[in-house]
């Protein structure tokens, strides 16, 4: 009994911080309409927000009332992920609900654009030349709650240095300060300032500004909404071209290997080797992909230059911005691009994908393996990798982790596939469009719209959730949920 109690002391917490987050969610819905006084004939829109903001606002001060005040608890990685699944699951919700009341989308395809956003993916079903401008501004406002970690912006000022267990079940495994709290603000502090940042050299290099702020929040959270269908290849503008790749630069990189650059330690930055890894998979995957197929297709040397350094940043970044279509692309250029999706990003990052700190931690572990095969038996060997806090030695259990965590994506992977080779679609579309979903990218071959089949839509939803939150945090975070149910509502057994 003493544990059933103490099992509802916890939960009492978590919906609390759980209504927190909703809270939040409810206020952020409000932002949009900030537009209003510069494209008034929107205002009749103004209910599609102000309703949903408002249920948001009432049930997470409800859910904050349950929350016992006065104790410090510190959250367990378990508790901090079913917290981060009931957030997010939550936001979904509410963030697709001005979609389905204006009728624009029913409730799958809201769904989708909500998780599509809250997850920095950047598939879209929405026609952007036929929506409102406070709809685009939501669109980017999703993507850069869901970037910078939803859990992590709504509760960093209040959980303070006890929410470790949330901090890590968002994805955040690097500290950049010894004090959460202080961490996060540090993230939000460099994430606002790369945002504004691109904002300006946006609107230098001539895009309008509603255009210039969309597309740096999207940059930045590498997302991938847009203002225009034809992504940044609307601009037709080389140094927007170079704007985005640097911000998209900036939001796949570990958020710790930033404040060594805030600090001034360029040397250290460079010296950590997933960065290493990054320019590496890029320095390899260009030229290929040039000179097998892009040379021929466009002709000119520079053409084709120009657009693989684009695309396969975008693509590795797992940002889903797009300078040309893919329907003319080889199976060559769309096999190297289909690798680069499932690599991914930085660990502890706005990015998604199987993160490029595990690919290259699994590629050092088979130089390792083979070294200790030529050395002589009685050689003691400390492996270890540059990470932005210093030399990390690596572990058998960690390698051994990081290679179960790619099996399980890979799974899923296949199993995304599978289900779009059953609606129809061939190989090669499928298992580009699933890896962009997967890897919440966001590049499409044009499979991804509003007539596709539901089943498809939400395998996409799924595996959109999956590549964000990490597998393990959603599987742990419902396995406990279920179980913790089952105890609490166990019945005593009669005494006769």
């Amino acid at each position: 009994m003493l544990y059933i109690e103490q099992l509802k002391d916890r939960y009492q917490l978590i919906i609390g911080y759980v209504g927190t987050i909703i809270i939040g969610i409810g206020l952020a819905l409000l932002i949009p309409l900030l537009l209003l006084p510069i494209y008034r004939t929107e205002i009749h829109e103004v209910r599609y927000f102000v309703v949903p903001s408002l249920i948001a606002i009432v049930l997470g001060y409800g859910m904050r009332r349950v929350m016992k005040y006065g104790e410090e608890a510190t959250l367990t990685l378990h508790e901090g992920g079913v917290i981060v699944l009931m957030a997010w699951v939550s936001a979904a919700i509410f963030s697709s609900m001005p979609f389905i009341l204006s009728g624009k989308l029913n409730f799958t395809q809201a769904m989708f654009e909500a998780v599509s956003g809250l997850t920095t993916t950047g598939l879209s079903v929405v026609d952007v030349t036929e929506t409102s401008h406070i709809f685009l501004l939501w669109r980017s406002l999703m993507q850069f709650i869901g970037g910078a970690g939803l859990a992590v912006i709504m509760l960093s000022a209040i959980i303070g240095p006890h929410g470790l267990g949330l901090y890590h079940a968002e994805g955040r495994s690097d500290k950049l300060l010894p004090n959460v709290a202080r961490s996060t603000k540090l993230i939000m502090i460099i994430y606002i300032g790369y945002i504004t940042s691109g904002v300006i050299l946006y609107i230098l290099a001539g895009m309008p500004w509603f255009d210039a702020v969309n597309h740096s929040i999207s940059a930045v959270s590498t997302g991938g909404f847009s203002t225009n269908p034809d992504s940044i290849g609307a601009y037709e503008s080389l140094p927007i071209e170079l704007i985005t790749i640097i911000l998209m630069f900036f939001g796949t990189t570990n958020f710790a290997a930033h404040y060594l650059l805030l600090k001034g330690e360029v040397k250290r930055f460079f010296q950590i080797g997933e960065i290493r890894f990054m320019f590496l998979a890029l320095a390899v995957a260009i030229p290929f992909t040039v000179y097998f197929s892009l040379l021929k297709l466009y002709g000119a040397a520079g053409k084709g230059i120009r657009v693989a350094i684009f695309e396969l940043t975008s693509a590795l970044t797992t940002t889903g911005y797009s300078t040309v279509g893919y329907g003319d692309w080889d199976s060559f250029a769309i096999f190297i691009m289909i690798t680069i999706m499932i690599i991914g990003g930085g660990a502890g990052s706005t990015a998604g994908g199987l993160k490029q700190y595990r690919v290259y931690i699994m590629l050092k572990s088979l130089v390792w393996n083979i070294k200790g095969y030529l050395l002589p038996q009685n050689v003691v060997r400390q492996n270890y990798v540059i990470r932005p806090e210093g030399k990390y030695y690596v572990s058998p259990n960690h390698a051994l982790e990081i290679c179960n965590f790619a099996m399980l994506y890979m799974i899923t992977y296949a199993a995304g596939v599978l289900v779009m080779l059953a609606h129809g679609y061939s190989l090669q579309d499928s298992m580009f469009e699933y890896a962009s979903t997967l890897g919440t990218v966001g590049l499409s071959v044009g499979i991804t719209a509003p007539d596709l089949p539901g089943m498809v839509l939400w395998a996409q939803i799924a595996g959109m959730m999956l590549g964000r939150l990490e597998f393990l945090v959603v599987f742990f975070a419902g396995l406990k949920i279920i179980k913790d149910i089952r105890i609490i509502t166990k019945r005593k057994p009669k005494i006769s």
